[in-house]
């Protein structure tokens, strides 16, 4: 599914909707340039299940994880940014496979190709790009990948 949006706020409300399909262990993975808003897409979903904490972008923390209480139960969320990861050694030292697939937690997964195939398998791919027509228009397209 593709879905324009034409500012910030509109793009919030796309992640809002979204968020309600998620569940528990779900990994979703961003595609798209850099600046082109998928922390901010993050950050409108923390918002919406109370994240109380400052959300911000992973890129020099690599994880950030937050707690929230959603739907009546805590959920905890992971906000990974593989951005600066040159190879596959350094995602195995800091226990990225273990965390990623012994959790029940919701993950969002930016630059997963960076995951030299440690992200084999996830539930949704968001891809997120700049429209010609103005810089504050996005182009989102959302698909849910069948495993």
């Amino acid at each position: 599914m593709k879905i324009k949006s034409n500012s910030l706020e509109e793009t919030g409300q796309i992640a809002i909707e979204f968020s309600k399909q998620l569940k528990n262990g779900d990994i979703v993975v961003f595609n798209g340039d850099l600046g082109v808003g998928k922390t901010e897409f993050v950050k409108a979903i923390c918002q919406q299940w109370n994240v109380e904490q400052a959300i911000s972008s992973p890129t020099f923390s690599i994880i950030n994880q937050y707690e929230t209480f959603h739907s009546s139960e805590i959920r905890t969320i992971f906000h990974i940014d593989l951005y600066r990861i040159k190879n596959q050694k350094e995602l195995i030292d800091i226990g990225f496979q273990e965390l990623l697939y012994n959790s029940d937690a919701v993950f969002f997964i930016e630059w997963e190709e960076n995951s030299f195939g440690i992200v084999a398998q996830f539930d949704y791919k968001i891809t997120i790009n700049i429209c010609d027509e103005n810089e504050n228009s996005r182009e989102i397209e959302i698909e849910k990948i069948n495993k």
